[in-house]
């Protein structure tokens, strides 16, 4: 796999946000993360996009960070979050998450961001065994949708 910074409103980028929002509406059984994102979010050294791709160059997964501080929003001065982490179906269980994961979180604190911060839902047990198993603890809830029920929200120091 080959993983490169990309601007969040690449093609592959759009591609990939197209197919996860389809997972999050047939799990959630809605619309899909309405979370406000601007490709501006994720140029350093605000926040970074990454895709990856296979050997056939096909886009694969992706995940970002983007900068957050203290606000109405729940975050805290220093927090870097991670939005639109996903891998394929089709090559999901290699470690391309955690891979993707560890460079979202190495980018951050080299950009001084403290602490890394997500928000997930009940119905992404996948996820939420991946963070949890990558340091990740339960955290007070931030972010678009803290009054949700099924929302969780977790956080590691950087």
């Amino acid at each position: 796999m080959r993983i490169v910074r990309a601007r969040y409103d690449h093609p592959d980028a759009m591609k990939l946000n197209d197919a996860v929002q389809q997972e999050y509406a047939v799990r959630y059984g809605d619309e899909g993360d309405v979370t406000p994102l601007e490709p501006s979010m994720f140029e350093p050294p605000q926040g970074l996009y990454l895709l990856a791709y296979d050997a056939d160059e096909r886009p694969v997964a992706s995940g970002g960070w983007r900068t957050q501080d203290r606000g109405a929003e729940g975050y805290a001065d220093g927090d870097a979050e991670i939005k639109r982490m996903y891998v394929v179906p089709e090559v999901r269980g290699r470690g391309l998450a955690r891979q993707i994961l560890a460079l979202l979180e190495d980018d951050a604190r080299e950009a001084g961001r403290t602490r890394m911060v997500l928000e997930t839902g009940t119905a992404q047990p996948e996820a939420i065994a991946l963070y949890t198993s990558s340091g990740y603890e339960p955290a007070e809830k931030f972010g678009h949708y803290r009054f949700e029920p099924e929302s969780r929200c977790y956080a590691k120091p950087l």
